[in-house]
């Protein structure tokens, strides 16, 4: 064999095997020595917590020479966004959002029961494991676990005689007891409440629910009677409407603006700093007394990519990270913004959550918190059920009428929700 020979020889073999390469990516990226993992998150407001998973991610990649995460922050319309690349060969491997029927049916997320052991499964609260299951199937781990309740100023309470509220009745007497010339009484958002986070409320007040077992569950007296209670608040002449910022932003209250406002737990940081001890929390009341108080079990989930064609490595770090990494998912939830861990051991070991309003508000949240919808419910819902609490509120509505609609309408996209694919 001549040394031309040879070298032709040489070139064919390169070749041949750069194109195996080729059409084997993973093949080609574990030569060349990393897998790419892109990672998807929304963009956080709170200060450091950019750096913070950028830290984790590079944790990761240090004790896992052979996969390398990729962070993305994306900013303005997240979901949007999101749910265009994931339509793309070239969609994100792991992304944060909220569990769906939907996007289990469309292939969109892999099932992670894989990722559990029976230990770890015990050591999430239920609620974060029903909301992410689907046919019998874990599709996501919870990351964070959001709430919310009333903050109130102790000593304006205090001077004005008025105690917590316990049903709706108290908080409307107390909102017009403590509104004067200088301030009104009460601040759930320059709607009024006519939303469905505050309609959800009121509807989980009377001990109702949703949607139950593949049915919408909140047509009946206990409805009327809660949304009635809501159009009373509503119209009461008590509630602050043209703030300069909305309810899930503590600055009204801090402000003195208004001596209670509904907030999320993010909001307590900002609140202590500015007030010291000088405020408590309360739960939505109970409708009466045969009613519950109630406020909602939200936050963001992991998920992997159905069509990422490195998924075990994307299991992978969802699970060092948001099941088994406890130093890190305690840093995530109080370091920057202030959530709860949804790991159980975890957030007892979350010194900060141990006393105050902050151990009351986790106390709410396991006591009385209700998961918003669940993977069932669906944006059309949602949109059908707060179309439903304006109309009641803004307009005046019939609200056994609007009810009764709106219920055979959310049923209509449950059962198509529901069909078999």
């Amino acid at each position: 064999m001549t040394k031309m020979t040879r070298y032709l020889l040489t070139i064919c073999c390169l070749i041949a095997a750069l194109g195996t390469a080729i059409l084997q990516p993973s093949t080609f990226m574990h030569a060349q020595g990393a897998v790419v993992i892109k990672v998807w998150y929304h963009q956080y407001g709170e200060d450091g917590v950019q750096d913070a998973v950028n830290h984790y991610a590079d944790e990761y990649n240090k004790i896992n020479p052979k996969v390398q995460v990729q962070v993305s922050w994306i900013p303005g319309d997240y979901f949007t966004k999101l749910n265009t690349a994931l339509l793309a060969a070239q969609g994100p491997d792991v992304f944060e959002g909220q569990p769906s029927l939907g996007m289990v049916r469309q292939g969109i997320i892999a099932p992670l029961d894989d990722l559990y052991t029976p230990e770890t499964l015990k050591d999430f609260n239920p609620n974060n494991i029903m909301a992410a299951t689907v046919d019998g199937k874990i599709y996501g781990v919870k990351m964070i676990d959001d709430t919310g309740a009333f903050y109130y100023r102790k000593s304006m309470l205090d001077r004005a005689g008025i105690k917590p509220p316990k049903t709706i009745d108290e908080l409307i007497a107390a909102a017009q007891a403590l509104t004067n010339g200088n301030q009104k009484g009460l601040f759930i958002g320059n709607d009024g409440g006519a939303n469905s986070t505050f309609g959800k409320f009121a509807i989980w007040s009377a001990g109702n629910d949703i949607a139950r077992n593949g049915k919408v569950a909140f047509d009946n007296d206990r409805s009327v009677l809660a949304l009635t209670k809501l159009k009373e608040l509503y119209d009461s002449g008590a509630l602050l409407i043209g703030a300069p910022t909305d309810w899930y932003d503590p600055s009204v209250f801090i402000d003195g603006l208004a001596p209670i406002q509904f907030a999320g737990l993010w909001s307590m940081p900002a609140i202590k700093a500015a007030l010291g001890d000088d405020f408590g929390v309360f739960p939505w009341p109970a409708l009466d007394d045969q009613g519950t108080p109630s406020t909602w079990y939200g936050g963001w989930t992991a998920f992997v990519n159905a069509k990422s064609q490195h998924i075990a490595e994307a299991k992978a770090f969802v699970k060092w990270l948001w099941i088994d990494n406890a130093k890190d998912q305690l840093d995530f939830n109080v370091s920057y913004g202030f959530h709860i861990p949804p790991r159980i051991s975890v957030a007892a070991s979350a010194d900060v959550l141990k006393s105050g309003p902050a151990k009351d508000m986790v106390d709410l949240l396991n006591k009385y918190g209700r998961i918003e919808g669940g993977p069932e419910y669906t944006g059309a819902m949602d949109s059908i059920f707060s179309d439903m609490v304006a109309h009641i509120l803004k307009s005046g509505a019939d609200p056994k009428t609007e009810i009764d609609t709106a219920a055979a309408k959310m049923q209509t996209e449950l059962d198509s929700a529901l069909k078999p694919s």
